[in-house]
């Protein structure tokens, strides 16, 4: 049998890990604290990123997932499975493909734990150094995701716990209800800066903070 090559996203050498968004600049006016903010937006840097394939007919490929990961696995577009007390996520984004997000420093372990969980035909992949999270919160997030992209956002098409890919200002991202004002969005880190600086522009109006 070949042996699997995976590596350590997160090594414990004297090297600084840095966000998609460290050379990012604030372009526009911003609140000095959260109180007040229509929005506010906080990078949540450097989690796991890993994307999983398999069949999702096959009851051992499921099996092996929740036993590695401690949550179901998801079988259609919507509901993510989580797990916030660990921090694991995991999100429907084709018949044969899933998104799992596990804390920072945790995604090499996870797919160890996959690999030796599962077998046959399957496949996992590191996408940590290819995206990044972001958190938008408050009264106005609402308002600054139906402004930037073109789907349904309203509560009983979106409730909490669902997820979506979908367009994002001329670019893609994942959404994800985590609450009644709470929302993640998993963007790609080519457009990181493009997207970060324009949800700050879309939330200037409201008042915006920006969580460090």
């Amino acid at each position: 049998m070949s042996e699997i090559a995976t590596f350590n996203a997160h090594p414990t050498v004297a090297v600084r890990a840095e966000s998609p968004l460290a050379f990012s600049r604030v372009t526009v006016a911003t609140l000095a604290s959260a109180q007040g903010a229509g929005v506010c937006i906080r990078e949540r840097a450097l989690l796991g990123h890993l994307i999983l394939r398999g069949k999702a007919d096959d009851a051992g490929f499921r099996a092996g997932v929740e036993s590695a990961l401690g949550v179901s696995l998801p079988l259609k577009m919507g509901p993510v499975s989580r797990d916030d007390g660990r921090g694991v996520s995991v999100q429907w984004m084709s018949p044969d493909e899933w998104l799992i997000v596990v804390p920072a420093g945790e995604d090499l372990a996870t797919e160890q734990r996959l690999r030796a969980a599962l077998s046959g035909h399957y496949a996992v992949m590191q996408v940590s150094g290819a995206q990044t999270l972001l958190e938008l919160s408050g009264p106005n997030a609402l308002e600054v995701l139906k402004k930037s992209a073109g789907y349904d956002f309203h509560p009983r098409n979106f409730p909490v716990g669902k997820g979506i890919s979908t367009t994002l200002a001329k670019s893609t991202a994942v959404i994800r209800r985590t609450g009644d004002t709470q929302w993640e969005l998993i963007i790609r880190r080519s457009f990181a800066d493009y997207l970060f600086r324009w949800l700050l522009d879309a939330s200037e109006e409201y008042g915006v903070f920006v969580a460090r």
